[in-house]
């Protein structure tokens, strides 16, 4: 009775048969496809990225030499405030460039204040201040009257309504100290900063939209998954087929 002496046992470094080189090379395959669906997505992202401004940026840098050159509007002084807590309404903020925020924020609203309004701002600013100092609890009837008051003198300055988001943080940012001029170094620090937190890197892939999700996010997080699975369902198909091919049974 002839047996069969081949070895099947499997090798991926060093093939003992052709059975487990067509193997070997299978899986090398696969694993090529899934590198480049990963890394060449993201190579491609790369070189196509173009930096690009959030509308709000753009709305300081129209401003922005009128503000500082005392010549602005009400409308555009409300403009350059409005900019600076936009940023502070971000998650993650350095402390020191939320200081620089802080700063412009103060400066410009002040800048828009009169005489009067001036006083009535510093006196619920200290006041919401003083009271959140004391308490951890922000759902405390006391602190949340201080900060609905501070918010109702303070937003209109501003040019916000109770439902902007941007009101809510308001009296959060706002302190009784603030620069009396912008410097140019206060004004290059808040120009670093804006560009980093409102200045993206965009491209006709992460604009791109499909099934409502833009593209580069519908491809990593659903088409890379099933890619994944039907690289499997490739991988135990053509095994099969190799197994009979070279005579190997369960």
């Amino acid at each position: 009775m002839e047996t069969n002496n081949q070895e099947y046992r499997i090798s991926f470094f060093k093939p003992s048969n052709p059975q487990t080189t067509a193997n070997r090379n299978m899986v090398l395959w696969l694993l090529l496809i899934w590198t480049v669906a990963i890394f060449g997505f993201h190579v491609v992202l790369k070189l196509i990225e173009e930096p690009t401004p959030e509308p709000i940026l753009l709305s300081y840098q129209e401003v922005s030499q009128n503000v500082y050159q005392g010549n602005a509007s009400l409308n555009e002084m409300q403009t350059f405030a409005k900019v600076p807590l936009q940023v502070l309404s971000k998650v993650f903020i350095v402390p020191e460039e939320r200081i620089e925020l802080q700063n412009a924020l103060n400066w410009a609203i002040f800048q828009i204040a009169d005489d009067e309004e001036k006083d009535a701002l510093k006196a619920e600013i200290a006041n919401f201040k003083a009271i959140e100092e004391k308490t951890t609890d922000i759902l405390a009837q006391d602190y949340q009257q201080a900060k609905i008051e501070l918010m109702a003198v303070a937003a209109p300055m501003l040019g916000l309504s109770d439902r902007d988001v941007r009101t809510k943080i308001l009296p959060l940012e706002l302190n009784t100290e603030y620069p009396q001029n912008m410097s140019e170094e206060n004004i290059a620090q808040l120009e670093t900063v804006l560009n980093k937190y409102l200045i993206h890197n965009e491209s006709v892939l992460t604009n791109m939209t499909v099934l409502g999700f833009p593209f580069h996010y519908f491809y990593t997080a659903v088409f890379l998954l099933i890619l994944f699975v039907v690289l499997c369902w490739i991988y135990c198909v053509r095994t099969d087929v190799l197994n009979k091919k070279y005579g190997i049974d369960d």
